[in-house]
Formats: C-alpha cells, sequence, structure tokens
C-alpha cells in the first residue's frame, strides 16, 4: 500500500510532503516528494494516555468501533471497573475481548480493588493476583494507586503492590488529587510515575517539578483541560491528554482530537500538542504503537487539518479501520459476565429517621470529581427526613448490588431535580446501584428496574419509566456503541427533562460513591468523610 500526506514530523517540527510504503503492517519506507498543500496531513494516531473503557459502557471491541473514527489507535486502559465487580476474571475479560478487533488496547492491573474498606465491592485483587497480572505481557503497567495515604505512608501492602510493578520494571499509575509539597513528594518518591487526578495548575506544576507526568484530563465529568493546559508549554515533553471516563454519546462525537483541536485553539504550539497526544505515552509506557518511522508499526491518521482535526481517515498495523467518520471495524459477538445478588427492593428500604432537619449535603459540582461537603435543610413528614426539592436538596441512597444489606440514605445537592429519580450501577468503584430522587417512590422504582435488569441506568418521572440495560458487570452493554450511544442519549435527555441542569448527570451520579476523591461520598455503608477517611453523621 502506499499513500500520499503531509507528514506531521513531531520530533523535528516540520510538515513537508512525502509518500510512505506499507508492507505487512509496518511502515517500510517513507519518501519525500514534491510539496502538495492539498494532500491531507498524516501524523502519528492519538492514544488516550488515560481511560476506563467501561466508563463508555461499551465493551473494548465496541469502544474500539467508536473511538477509531476520531483517529485514536490506542489506549492506556484501567480495568479496575469491571476488576471491582468480578476480579481478576473481569480484567481477563477486557483482555480477551480487545483482542478481537484491530486497536491497541493498553491493560495495567488494578492497584486498589476494593477501592477502600469502606464499601461492599464484588472482588477483591490482592499482591497475589497483582504478582501474576504482572507477569504477563498483556498487561502493561500497575494501574493508578488510588491509596494515596497508604503511597505517602508506605503501607506495606501498597508498597509491595508498587515493588512488583517495579521488579517486572513497569510503569506505576498515580492517581493523588490535591497532593502538593511534602506530600506530593512523598507519594512520587514511592514510584508512582503519572497523575491524572490535578484540578489545579500550582498543584499540577508541584507534580511535573518532582518529575511526574501530567495527563490532562477531559472526561464526561471531571474536566481539568482550562485549568492545566497552560503546562504544555513549559513543560511540553511532560504532558499527556486522556478522557478518564468516557459516556457512549460524547465518544459518539469525540475523543483526543476534541482536546488537541481546543489545545490548538488556546494558542498551543501545534506540535507540542501533538507530542501530548500521539507520542510521550508510547515513550512513557513502552507502547508498540507506530510513530511513522520505518519498520515501524503502520498506525496512523490522515486529517483534513491542524486546526479541528477532522479525520479523513485512521490506520492500524496498516488496516483502514475507520474512514470519514464511519468505523470499517464489525461489531462482534460479545459475551456476558456479571456478579449481581440483590432483592427487590420497597419504598420503606428509603426511609430516614429524622433526628433533626440539618444535615451534612454532598455538594455535586458540575465537571468536577471533587465534592464539598456543606450544610442543608430537609423536610420532616411523619417523623422521617425527605428531599427539599424547593432548595434542591434530595435524597441519594447507595444500595448494596452483591447482597441484600439496608441501603445507605444521605442527601445532594446540584441534580436539581424537580420530579422522579435517576439510578445506575455505574458507582466508582464498587458499582453498587446508586439513585437521586425527590421522593422515596420514585427511588425505589428506578433502583428495581436496575436489579431486574442486572445492570444499567433508570430514569422514573410518573408513569414513564426508562431503563438501558447494561448486563456485562452491570456496567457495559454488549450491543452495537452506536445504538447504547443513542439509548443514553434519550435517557439523559428525560433526566434533563426532569429538571437536571448537570451536563452529565449519570456521569456525575456514578461517582458519589468514589470515597478516594474528597470530601463528602456515600457508600453502600454510609456517609463518607474523605478528608478524615472515616464515616460521619448525616444529621449535624
Amino acid at each position: 500500500m502506499q499513500l500520499q500526506g503531509q507528514f506531521v514530523d513531531i520530533p523535528n517540527r516540520q510538515i513537508y510532503s512525502v509518500e510512505i510504503e506499507v508492507q505487512d503492517g509496518k511502515i517500510s519506507q517513507i519518501s519525500k516528494i514534491p510539496d502538495n498543500p492539498s494532500l491531507p496531513f498524516l501524523m502519528p494516531g492519538f492514544i488516550d494516555a488515560h481511560v476506563h473503557v467501561e466508563s463508555s459502557m461499551l465493551v473494548p471491541s465496541e469502544f474500539a468501533r467508536l473511538a477509531v473514527c476520531h483517529g485514536t489507535v490506542a489506549t492506556i486502559s484501567d480495568p479496575h471497573e469491571i476488576a471491582n465487580v468480578c476480579g481478576v476474571k473481569g480484567v481477563d475479560y477486557m483482555i480477551e475481548n480487545g483482542k478481537q478487533v484491530p486497536f491497541k488496547f493498553y491493560f495495567g492491573a488494578p492497584s486498589c480493588v476494593p477501592a477502600t474498606p469502606f464499601e461492599t465491592a464484588g472482588a477483591e485483587v490482592d499482591a497475589q493476583d497483582i504478582e501474576n497480572l504482572m507477569s504477563r505481557p498483556e498487561i502493561h503497567y500497575l494501574a493508578e494507586m488510588m491509596n494515596w495515604p497508604g503511597t505517602v505512608n508506605r503501607d506495606p501492602l501498597v508498597m509491595e503492590k508498587i515493588k512488583i510493578a517495579q521488579k517486572y520494571g513497569k510503569p506505576i499509575d498515580g492517581h493523588a488529587p490535591g497532593l502538593k509539597g511534602e506530600l506530593a513528594e512523598k507519594y512520587v518518591s514511592a514510584g508512582p510515575s503519572t497523575d491524572h487526578e490535578c484540578f489545579t495548575y500550582e498543584e499540577a506544576l508541584d507534580k511535573v517539578k518532582l518529575g511526574m507526568k501530567i495527563a490532562i484530563r477531559e472526561g464526561s465529568a471531571a474536566k481539568n483541560f482550562e485549568a492545566l493546559i497552560d503546562l504544555i508549554d513549559e513543560y511540553p515533553e511532560m504532558i499527556m491528554l486522556c478522557s478518564d471516563d468516557k459516556h457512549p454519546d460524547n465518544l459518539a462525537i469525540s475523543h483526543i482530537n476534541e482536546l488537541a483541536a481546543r489545545a490548538v485553539a488556546k494558542g498551543k504550539d501545534v506540535f507540542d500538542v501533538l507530542q501530548a497526544a500521539c507520542l510521550t505515552p508510547i515513550s512513557h509506557y513502552s507502547l508498540k504503537v507506530g510513530q511513522l518511522r520505518p519498520e515501524d508499526p503502520a498506525d496512523f491518521i490522515l486529517a483534513k487539518d491542524l486546526k479541528d482535526f477532522q479525520i479523513l481517515a485512521t490506520y492500524i498495523n496498516g488496516e483502514k479501520v475507520a474512514e470519514n467518520g464511519t468505523t470499517l471495524i464489525p461489531s462482534i459477538k460479545n459475551e456476558v459476565i456479571n456478579n449481581f445478588d440483590t432483592d427487590l427492593k420497597s419504598p420503606e428500604d428509603f426511609k430516614l429517621e429524622a433526628k433533626g432537619n440539618q444535615v451534612r449535603v454532598i455538594e455535586a459540582l458540575d465537571g468536577q470529581l471533587i465534592t464539598p461537603e456543606i450544610s442543608g435543610e430537609v423536610l420532616i413528614i411523619d417523623g422521617f427526613a425527605e428531599s427539599n426539592v424547593a432548595k434542591d436538596i434530595l435524597k441519594i441512597t447507595v444500595v448494596n448490588r452483591y447482597q441484600n444489606s439496608d441501603p445507605a440514605v444521605a442527601f445532594i445537592k446540584n441534580f436539581g431535580l424537580k420530579t422522579g429519580a435517576i439510578a445506575s450501577s455505574v458507582g466508582h468503584d464498587s458499582h453498587n446501584i446508586i439513585a437521586v430522587g425527590v421522593d422515596d417512590e420514585s427511588i425505589f422504582k428506578a433502583v428495581n428496574l436496575i436489579i431486574q435488569a442486572k445492570g444499567g441506568i433508570s430514569a422514573v418521572s410518573g408513569n414513564q419509566e426508562e431503563i438501558l440495560p447494561l448486563p456485562v458487570g452491570g456496567i457495559m452493554s454488549a450491543s452495537d456503541g452506536y445504538e447504547v450511544a443513542d439509548a443514553y442519549t434519550q435517557i439523559d435527555k428525560i433526566a434533563k427533562e426532569m429538571g437536571s441542569k448537570l451536563n452529565s448527570p449519570f456521569m456525575t451520579l456514578s461517582f458519589m460513591a468514589l470515597l478516594v476523591i474528597p470530601d463528602l461520598k456515600l457508600s453502600d455503608k454510609g456517609l463518607f468523610d474523605g478528608q478524615k477517611f472515616e464515616f460521619t453523621e448525616v444529621f449535624k
């Protein structure tokens, strides 16, 4: 195969016309030709430097079908979502499913399953599991070390996992939101070499100066691009781009190409941007992804321009996998694995006896994972604490989906629902059922829709009851990715018609049980103070 294009030579910061030859999936030759500005731009493919494929609600083979349309050829994929549900069996599922399609998934060994001892997960990945995983060629790194207190304080179990990764010479991903100064120094010195959790420029700068690479994150919920992108001006070699969590409707529209376009629109040097988007992950993780050099795998993209990064074609190992926004990867038949065992609930299960009307409230912030603790006033009806819809203080619950137990109940602000309830079994990291609603009747209906389907996202408003089933681990669909994206768009629309002003209410909901992100969260065992790392009371 021969192709011509305007070659974007990132290391040498030049653009010139070339003809490339591809044989047996590799680039055999690159030859300069007379300058031809009408040719499309030819460059290495985009790489998502940190993503949980499961958050797309798609199995890897379907994720790939959508991602290649945006020029993505590879991902650094942390499978800890499915690992929290199904353990190492879930990691194996992701690896094997990803092998069925021409896409380069680079999976890590989940380091924190369960994420904390303060919640109920479906499985555990212990140090021996990490040893077994890290010895495998399909596992390329130790996935994000979320237990930053354990890392800073050199907890023996945490350090054992880190030392296993170091023994195999594989990188260790970080997860240290808010750490600066001495704490950041202690964290980095233990071994983690990347972080995707920075939410201020100053925090990221501290970590860069300690030698950490910063993956600038812009996903469906957490959006840190604006706060961090200026780092690329002074430290271009230390920056990567990632989505972390990307819902299917967003993935159908764009991926890393959108971040590249936004960076260029802000005046960032295009070669610096493409270094971050295409090359730095390859060197950091030692990926077998082509960089447009002779003898490299023929992984590359053709783009209409270097402004909007409209992708004309994507090639992986010399195979054209997308053209003009259409995927050329066929759907495959996907198996289903799961771990879901709890009985249907009743409205009475969500009653909370009032101990006053002043409560601790989780403040959900649009585009952020951090949730400040604020005070709020609930209604008291027949001795029970109820949502105060007028003040947007709504009831939130987390229901253990692995065994029968009483739901945990608390209150949250900024979901904005005026009627009904929404629920999801995508609940980082243990993936219990999370629901927010204005009344117990709606909450119980939304939760039961998910229990009956053994996973999904649901919306209930009056007589309207909708669910998007997610039968794979209760967090992914095995159906066509574009059909899932359309179904998600519809149920997201319903949530917004119910009053939610959040950009992505279901994605925001999925992080309200993520205890490792401060300040206030809710697990299936109760309300949790992420600063003190201990349970706290709902009533003040």
